[in-house]
């Protein structure tokens, strides 16, 4: 009598590993050498849409790639990292914000929460508490970002503070900026725009994350079973982010002229960037802002979900598709 074979079903696949599946003391350090990396990979595109953001019509540039040509014409490759020192400070309020997110998500799933809608309100959360520590250095690094060199090659102060980096070092320059904006508005010139770095920040984060799970959940239905894992989320990562950036845009502008042209509030901004703009208030900077997006949805996404599955504990290792 022949015995009959049952075959073991294929294990089920973990589509997204969660905070108690991971070794934080791999997650971490793993976590902030990607951001830093990634950070640093894309500055110059950060630098360009500000710049873009803050001058008005085209007086300096006439759109991203007149921009780059122009910064390493008359400022070298230099150019392109200004005030960089300061912002990669942005990595410890990544492990803050990561961290608020992982965990906002952990305590939402508890409660059975969706997993978008988890992934929604834990990325405004998270962007609220690292906007909180990451707004002063990015105000001191928006003003070193506008200390170039115009088309005509004379020294820009489109940081309204009227400091210029003739012969001065970088940390003497930075000083000097500390100095001034307190000596201009005080501590509260440290936080300037900071309600509008949340009204673009918070929003932006959590339709980002929102919008990464909507096109995962919607990748995994349309594609076969054998497609990587890992692809499907950096392609969600990517489309999210392009989504996000065209909603935001107006607000990132509106952030960006509050903190670095000291306006009185985010309504005499948007009023200012309107008569001055009109209907291209929209698109203002945002070539630069849709490529830094896209590319920064991709390699976070691709070394947030590596480094994850690198920090994933043994047990759940087998459940974990690449």
């Amino acid at each position: 009598m022949m015995s009959t074979i049952v075959e073991s079903p294929p294990p089920q696949f973990i589509k997204n590993i969660e905070w108690d599946m991971m070794d934080k003391t791999k997650f971490f350090p793993l976590s902030m050498l990607s951001s830093f990396s990634v950070r640093c990979a894309l500055y110059p595109l950060s630098l360009i849409k500000t710049r873009l953001q803050i001058q008005k019509h085209n007086v300096v540039y006439s759109g991203m790639f007149d921009a780059y040509g122009k910064i390493l014409r008359y400022e070298g490759f230099a150019g392109l990292y200004r005030g960089f020192w300061v912002s990669s400070v942005q990595i410890v309020s990544g492990v803050f914000y990561i961290s608020t997110y992982e965990g906002v998500r952990h305590l939402l799933a508890q409660k059975h929460v969706d997993s978008r809608v988890r992934a929604l309100i834990a990325g405004g959360v998270a962007s609220m508490v690292g906007q909180t520590i990451i707004v002063p250095f990015d105000v001191l690094s928006q003003h070193l970002m506008m200390m170039g060199i115009s088309s005509k090659g004379d020294k820009m102060a489109l940081n309204t503070l009227g400091i210029k980096d003739v012969g001065q070092g970088k940390f003497t320059i930075t000083i000097e900026l500390v100095k001034q904006i307190f000596r201009v508005d005080g501590f509260s010139g440290f936080y300037r725009g900071y309600v509008a770095s949340l009204a673009a920040y918070v929003p932006n984060s959590a339709l980002w994350w929102g919008f990464y799970h909507l096109y995962q959940d919607e990748l995994y239905a349309i594609l076969p079973t054998w497609v990587s894992h890992l692809l499907i989320q950096t392609v969600a990562g990517t489309l999210g982010g392009f989504t996000t950036t065209i909603i935001t845009n107006p607000l990132d502008v509106v952030r960006a002229r509050l903190q670095v042209q000291r306006l009185g509030s985010m309504r005499s901004a948007l009023s200012d960037l309107w008569h001055e703009e009109g209907f291209r208030m929209f698109s203002k900077g945002l070539s630069a802002r849709l490529i830094q997006s896209a590319t920064f949805s991709f390699s976070i996404i691709l070394g947030y979900e590596t480094i994850k599955r690198v920090s994933v504990n043994d047990e759940y290792k087998k459940y974990i598709r690449w």
